[in-house]
């Protein structure tokens, strides 16, 4: 099985970037639990495909297949290409709903294995069949097991059942656990986004290990995972520091400290979907206002992108209406290219930086550093950023306006005894207001699920592309065994 590999020495153009592999989706159904997870599973799922079909710019999905399991196993939908196939999505998330409510009540226990089985299969035949203008990005795939069941249990029942089974085209198994949890990130702005600690440890094998809620956020969050760029072919950014700020750390050749990193987006751009409120501001570029820092990090793939620091700031150095763009986090990298210890000494450096800068109350002021433009006569421009710790081993990467792009604006001082009338009446406005400590997006619902979904054509039933046939749609291929019980 891969780990975290895919083909090729890295991402070569943007489109590279942002598209993942193809995703094969398990869901098993029990006894008693399906009824429970069935509405929120759908809600999130036909959430988070309005937003994977709507996003301009390069697909960041490329395959999707979906196979529930109960007596038997069954495929509701056959590998199809992400983009611009809403209404099929749709419509089998409307059948994933119609599934009876109380779910199997014999599952056997090779269903599963053959469910992994049949949809490796199909990928394989989908990739020898299916000819399109460009190849395939990917060869691997990445296998998600949906359970209500006990996660150890069901990795146990896939080691034993998938133990003969050739997975060198998998590039991840993973298993995650419905558990009957309260969702408790609804209090907090920074829901839980990586996998718990304890992933990839179970028994000592390749198949991951996770939990969520059963709540629509949870899952939710869960599912658009799916739309970062997680390869580990090489690492993103270089970020320069001085050489003597640090004695005994392994240097580039120009003396500088060089901490390897993973660039990561924090939300996406409004501007790459319809309905949001900048819209109108689009330009004709589809990319929309992708932040140059995403881009110079994905244009080559000989070179990383270098971020040179160049000063330290008071934290509270930096006025906001000076940073613009989205922002970006910043980890340390997981580039299976390096080696164990280089890993472990980068990450080591990563978050004793991130103490550090807290320690001190300090922000860093970086340049960015052009990559080469071969015999241009032409000075490259440059772009400063802000960086910014926080509690997390996390670094906030920002852009921050330079001389060339600020307006004049005057900011005379606040007048230090507003009138009394006026004091009184805002003061009581402001005291009618319910105070929150901090501003929770997860509260924050602009109805862009129901406006993207609202944008497409309705589904008209379920179709399937020519080559595949009813048949092939219940049992596709021979590893199929109709389990009679």
């Amino acid at each position: 099985m891969y780990h975290g590999r895919s083909s090729g020495k890295g991402p070569s153009n943007p489109a590279q970037l942002y598209q993942q592999p193809p995703r094969l989706l398990i869901v098993q159904i029990a006894l008693h639990s399906w009824a429970d997870i069935r509405s929120n599973l759908c809600e999130a799922l036909q959430n988070f495909f309005s937003l994977a079909c709507s996003l301009m710019g390069p697909s960041r999905m490329s395959l999707f297949s979906l196979y529930v399991v109960q007596n038997q196993h069954e495929c509701i939908l056959p590998f199809v290409q992400v983009k611009g196939n809403f209404a099929r999505l749709q419509a089998c998330i409307s059948e994933l709903r119609m599934l009876q409510r109380e779910g199997c009540f014999r599952p056997h226990g090779t269903s599963l294995q053959l469910a992994v089985q049949d949809g490796l299969q199909q990928f394989k035949q989908y990739s020898r069949h299916v000819t399109t203008g460009t190849s395939l990005s990917y060869t691997s795939l990445e296998i998600t097991v949906l359970t209500s069941q006990p996660g150890k249990k069901v990795v146990r029942q896939l080691e034993e059942g998938l133990k003969d089974t050739d997975l060198v085209r998998v590039r991840r198994l993973q298993v995650v656990e419905i558990t009957k949890g309260v969702l408790e990130y609804m209090d907090s702005g920074s829901p839980v986004e990586e996998p718990s600690s304890d992933e990839s440890s179970i028994l000592g094998t390749d198949i991951d290990l996770q939990t969520i809620d059963n709540d629509v956020v949870s899952m939710e969050i869960f599912f658009k995972a799916w739309l970062h760029y997680s390869g580990t072919d090489q690492e993103h950014i270089h970020l320069l520091l001085p050489s003597r700020c640090f004695s005994n750390i392994s240097r580039a050749k120009d003396d500088s400290m060089c901490l390897k990193c993973d660039l990561q987006e924090r939300l996406l751009s409004p501007s790459l979907l319809p309905g949001t409120a900048d819209g109108s501001l689009r330009m004709d570029d589809p990319k929309g206002d992708f932040s140059t820092l995403y881009q110079m990090a994905s244009q080559s793939s000989a070179s990383c992108y270098k971020l040179r620091v160049i000063k330290a700031l008071n934290s509270s150095g930096i006025c906001e209406s000076l940073t613009y763009g989205l922002p970006f986090i910043l980890r340390p990298t997981s580039c299976w290219q390096l080696d164990w210890d280089e890993l472990e000494t980068n990450q080591q450096h990563f978050h004793a930086l991130c103490h550090s800068l807290l320690k001190r109350e300090w922000l860093l002021l970086a340049k960015g550093e052009p990559l080469s433009g071969g015999h241009s006569q032409r000075e490259p421009t440059s772009t400063f950023y802000v960086i910014v710790p926080s509690r997390s081993p996390t670094l906030l990467v920002k852009a921050v306006a330079t001389r060339e792009l600020l307006l004049p604006s005057p900011f005379p001082l606040l007048p230090e005894d507003p009138p009394d009338d006026s004091l009184k009446i805002v003061e009581s406005m402001l005291d009618s207001l319910e105070l929150e400590p901090t501003y929770n997006p997860l509260q924050a619902r602009s109805h862009l699920y129901s406006y993207l979904s609202s944008t497409f054509t309705k589904p008209q039933g379920r179709l399937h592309p020519s080559w595949e046939s009813q048949a092939l749609r219940k049992h596709p291929f021979k590893v199929s065994v109709t389990l009679i019980v």
